[in-house]
């Protein structure tokens, strides 16, 4: 097993490990800048082949923050042993995530983080964006870098298997796929709403937690993958009521 770095934008790092055991991708993102970001911390199994992929790109002691979508193992499990190796490193995370879980996980104070705040990394600048419970999670927000157009998008459009590190490929079969083995999708009357926000963004990159980087058309992507979700939860809806079917989208 090993943790290959691909450069998927200008500066920005995607650090993969396949464990084929469970036939799934585990990714982390570098962001190089005069204050260097990691999201992502990744499973405490996996902190030394991860800490020596980042040290491929820079000194990990240079890491200068550390952030992640939502509380989860496999995305802040190693996050205390990331603070011990880099002891300028500050966790920065949303609010609501700072409240419930983070203030009391971190070993050292974590910098809460609005909605549509920007970290200036000099060099990079990244603006986190408030997704509650898309994916999944009450504190789930993602990471947009603004000079690279590079959309963070964490557990969006996971995927079963192994796969290459960047694609052009379609991306919304194999996550819907993988939503019919996982389940791990909040469908909310907010699901198909947030993704078409992510849309309007426009990016040109989608670094995914569990599969390929993107380089496609990533607003249509977007687009695609919300429409089928309000698909499913129009259905939902009419299935608790004893509907016939799914009704028009709004």
């Amino acid at each position: 097993m090993e943790t290959q770095v691909t450069e998927i934008a200008p500066d920005i790092y995607r650090l993969s490990t396949y464990i084929s055991d469970a036939d799934f991708m585990f990714n982390q993102f570098l962001v190089d800048a005069e204050e260097p970001l990691l999201f992502h911390c990744g499973l405490r199994a996996l902190f030394p082949l991860v800490s020596e992929a980042v040290a491929r790109v820079t000194p990990v002691e240079n890491l200068r923050w550390i952030t992640f979508g939502h509380v989860e193992a496999d995305e802040c499990g190693s996050l205390n042993s990331w603070l011990q190796a880099a002891p300028r490193a500050q966790v920065a995370h949303g609010v609501m995530g700072c409240l419930v879980s983070v203030n009391d996980m971190a070993d050292r104070q974590p910098r809460p983080l609005e909605d549509e705040e920007v970290l200036d990394l000099g060099g990079k600048r990244v603006r986190r964006l408030e997704t509650p419970h898309m994916p999944h999670g009450w504190d789930a927000g993602l990471l947009y870098e603004e000079t690279t157009g590079t959309l963070l998008c964490g557990d969006l459009f996971a995927r079963i298997g192994d796969a290459p590190p960047l694609t052009e490929s379609e991306l919304v079969g194999p996550a819907l796929a993988a939503e019919d083995v996982f389940r791990s999708t909040c469908l909310t009357a907010a699901t198909a709403p947030t993704m078409r926000r992510l849309a309007g963004l426009r990016p040109t990159t989608m670094g995914l937690m569990h599969g390929p980087s993107y380089t496609g058309d990533c607003g249509q992507a977007l687009t695609d993958l919300a429409a089928a979700y309000e698909d499913r939860f129009l259905a939902s809806c009419d299935g608790h009521r004893g509907g016939d079917g799914p009704r028009p989208r709004p």
